[in-house]
């Protein structure tokens, strides 16, 4: 089975669709219910776990926490009403060019 994005958007439709469902029946109406913050606290909770998994030895884990932390980065796009169409129009503008390059140019403040 071959797999690409099209994978992440349709989980980010199917995440999108619970958004102001029963946040009973929904784990993902669930975290949105919570709005913003705590979808971001769930994020950087799977990104930490990612990293945890990333510095052993065992794929499978590694593979399970990067899934569960692209869930949770996809739920923080719907939380905040971005599409992940959006992101993957910047990382596009960015192609070609040096990260190095990429980093230097920016006035925000961002350049770690």
């Amino acid at each position: 089975m071959a797999v690409d994005a099209t994978e992440l958007d349709r989980l980010f439709q199917v995440i999108a669709s619970r958004k102001g469902a029963d946040a009973s029946t929904s784990y993902s109406a669930r975290l949105m219910a919570g709005g913003p913050a705590l979808c971001a606290r769930k994020l950087g909770e799977e990104a930490i776990e990612t990293v945890i998994a990333s510095l052993g030895s065992d794929r499978k884990a590694i593979i399970a926490e990067s899934a569960d932390l692209l869930y949770h980065w996809l739920v923080m796009l719907a939380a905040a009403e971005i599409d992940p169409a959006d992101v993957y129009a910047e990382l596009a503008r960015r192609e070609g060019r040096s990260g190095l390059d990429e980093k230097a140019s920016r006035t925000d403040g961002t350049k770690q």
